[in-house]
């Protein structure tokens, strides 16, 4: 099974205020492995980016002026994603952004979805820890993945993170079972001993003599018609 995991940045938020992708990040995972192998471009846009976004990703204008338009890497990318299952963390994003730049072309390029499959990392772990925040930060810290080098957003990285985040949240139950390790753990750390409840022995009152007489004469008022089971019974 061939997977890709994909992250693009952009010049701001918003495909419908022409915002650009700028950067594309691609890894591949084969049978759940990191391969190696991967696909990575700047991109420039034909357009400024957003004081905003560039807080974000801190790539400049002045960086990106002699880098390829979209069209040039275009058949590169679709080439390397094609008949893969795309991982993407929040994909409507993503998506809309890479099938406004294959729509610009001109050239026939169907949707994204028309090529290849996709999983949104982002619901999936909103599945998996519900009320919990899921963004691909707070997903790193929960399972222990290395953020180190992540001073600011970039496509090729991030990409390389939510291949780890992924692999981590669909390789077992860790996420089911969390507060339960949690609490294991815990019981194994304490020194405290249990002390077993005392033995005692059973105290049996009988009934005496009149609330025995004032039970079959209850007995007697719910009689209907027959006999009361209860008085066939030997004493």
């Amino acid at each position: 099974m061939r997977q890709i995991v994909l992250d693009t940045e952009t010049t701001g938020l918003n495909v419908d205020d022409g915002h650009r992708i700028i950067e594309v990040g691609c890894v591949e995972l084969v049978s759940r492995k990191l391969t190696g192998n991967h696909f990575h471009h700047y991109i420039y846009p034909e357009r400024e980016v957003e004081a905003g976004a560039m807080a974000v990703h801190g790539i400049t204008n002045a960086f990106l002026k002699d880098k390829p338009t979209f069209d040039k890497i275009a058949k590169d990318l679709l080439d390397f994603i094609s008949g893969a299952e795309l991982i993407i963390h929040n994909a409507p994003f993503d998506l809309s952004f890479l099938n406004h730049e294959f729509k610009q072309l001109g050239q026939g390029y169907k949707p994204v979805t028309d090529y290849c499959g996709v999983t949104d990392s982002l619901l999936l772990a909103r599945k998996l820890h519900v009320g919990q925040r899921n963004s691909l930060d707070a997903l790193c810290k929960r399972y222990g993945i290395d953020l180190s080098k992540r001073e600011m957003h970039g496509a090729l990285l991030d990409a390389n993170l939510l291949a780890q985040v992924y692999l981590a949240m669909t390789g077992g139950q860790s996420s089911l079972f969390d507060g339960l390790k949690e609490s294991k753990a815990k019981s194994r750390q304490t020194n405290k001993t249990i002390t077993p409840l005392q033995k005692h022995e059973l105290i049996i009152l009988k009934a005496d003599e009149e609330e025995v007489s004032r039970h079959k004469n209850y007995l007697e008022l719910m009689k209907n018609k027959g006999k009361c089971l209860w008085q066939d019974l030997k004493e």
